[in-house]
């Protein structure tokens, strides 16, 4: 090791001490160390490695920063959960909106706002896998007009025809881009007879026409007796020509997907319908 005396003389404004500084903070300019070695008389006899050797040594590597906390924009899972149960007691015994009055609606709406407004924008585009399976609708705005169609034309219940209705699903595949509207209905008969339990399938097929819109173009209805007439096969019911179609049966119809999650939908159709579905 080279004396002190035989190494090369430093510029005069810069001492010892300074350049053993110096040789610290270079090392990691972010975290110094102060370094103090056993016996301050190995500076006097000019084995200046020492000092590196040790400040190398006491280095430590910092822990990475924790994760940043969560955005305050996003929704709180705790939050939406509290606005869904909200909105399911909104809707509950109003027999999916047939028994719905003006008070009714009101009361579904505001609380499908709320979670609209906190869940934020629906993008399909990203989010369409969550589309996939088969919906329960547990409420429809447009059925409180007492009429299978919502708001468009349809079958009244319990009017000119005995038919009640049971289950309502929709049962969609994003890969295939089939969007089946499937609707239970019970159809009365002549007394002792018992009632026929029918299921009816609306078959669609949808394609994305924005971020949160969706259209879809109806092809067939299939009709399928159940419970004592299971036995029967299905039949597919003639479908109206385009000619004889009234302007507001189309076909078609247009909605939007105004919250999405695992196990709740909430869409808002093109005439102001209002639909709440659950995972089935």
């Amino acid at each position: 090791m080279a004396s002190l005396t035989s190494l090369p003389h430093s510029p005069p404004s810069v001492s010892r001490s300074s350049r053993t500084t110096c040789a610290i903070m270079c090392l990691r300019p972010s975290k110094i160390h102060t370094v103090t070695t056993k016996s301050p008389e190995r500076f006097r006899s000019g084995k200046l490695s020492l000092v590196t050797r040790s400040a190398l040594d006491e280095v430590s590597v910092a822990n990475p920063p924790p994760p940043p906390p969560p955005s305050s924009s996003e929704p709180k899972p705790e939050l939406i959960a509290s606005l869904k149960l909200k909105l399911l007691s909104a809707v509950s015994g109003l027999n999916r909106g047939l028994a719905a009055n003006e008070g009714d609606l009101q009361k579904a709406d505001a609380a499908a706002k709320e979670i609209e407004d906190i869940g934020g924008l629906v993008d399909l585009s990203v989010d369409l896998d969550k589309l996939q399976g088969k919906w329960k609708l547990i409420y429809s705005s447009a059925f409180s007009s007492r009429t299978l169609g919502g708001s468009r034309p349809g079958p009244p219940t319990r009017r000119l025809l005995p038919l009640t209705l049971g289950q309502v699903f929709q049962r969609i595949d994003v890969v295939s881009k089939d969007f089946d509207n499937i609707v239970e209905l019970e159809l009365g008969v002549p007394w002792p007879l018992p009632p026929a339990e029918l299921t009816a399938t609306l078959a669609h097929k949808f394609e994305l026409i924005g971020s949160a819109k969706i259209k879809i173009a109806f092809e067939k209805t299939t009709v399928k007796a159940s419970g004592n007439l299971s036995q029967l096969p299905p039949f597919e019911i003639p479908r109206i020509p385009d000619a004889l179609r009234p302007p507001s049966n189309t076909g078609s119809g247009e909605f939007e997907v105004t919250y999405l999650d695992a196990d709740t939908r909430i869409t808002r159709g093109d005439r102001d319908e209002l639909r709440v579905f659950v995972i089935a």
